[in-house]
């Protein structure tokens, strides 16, 4: 299955479409294949895989791993349908600050690939979704952080103004705040 790899405006962060076969039984692909995926630049070691199910209105993020523990994320939609955002939090980087977003589903088996430098977050668009991540990076509570998800000085266009929140998610800092300490320098 042929592996097509698209760059985005965010230096690092690439959608990734898989050829797959899908017929009147359904369908079948191969979401990661390292061979694949190295012939195709990408390179990642991956040591973790998540799961989560979320409701209608749900909105997980922005989150990341700082450098004691940098993750790196292939996020992909199996139930459903998402509006996936990334954020790049790499001071210095000429995109700081600056986001990008694609609707993952079920039906498009479109993946995003967050680099490490990037918060992450989706917002669920169907009435479930289910969403699988690989990651570079065992979870690590200690070294996990987060920026609020309406900032303004962020601006992500989010489906819905009045999304339900994890109480750590109500009370992310802001950029600003973030700028003041930041996890990530671009080189």
């Amino acid at each position: 299955m042929k592996t097509h790899v698209n760059t985005t405006p965010l230096e690092g962060l690439v959608v990734i479409d898989i050829e797959y076969n899908r017929d009147e039984r359904g369908f079948f692909i191969e979401s990661w294949n390292k061979r694949d995926f190295a012939a195709v630049g990408l390179r990642q070691e991956f040591v973790q895989d998540s799961h989560s199910r979320s409701r209608h209105k749900v909105l997980r993020g922005l989150h990341y791993q700082d450098m004691r523990a940098p993750m790196a994320k292939l996020v992909r939609c199996t139930v459903g349908r998402i509006l996936d955002v990334a954020v790049d939090l790499r001071v210095r980087s000429p995109t700081f600050g600056k986001w990008f977003s694609i609707e993952l589903s079920s039906d498009n088996q479109t993946q995003l690939l967050v680099p490490v430098g990037f918060a992450h977050g989706f917002a669920t668009l169907s009435d479930v979704c289910e969403v699988q991540y690989k990651q570079t990076e065992l979870y690590q509570p200690s070294s996990e952080g987060g920026i609020a998800w309406n900032d303004p000085d962020v601006g992500v266009e989010w489906p819905f103004p009045d999304p339900i929140l994890s109480n750590r998610d109500q009370n992310q800092l802001s950029l600003k705040q973030y700028r003041e300490n930041p996890a990530f320098i671009f080189p």
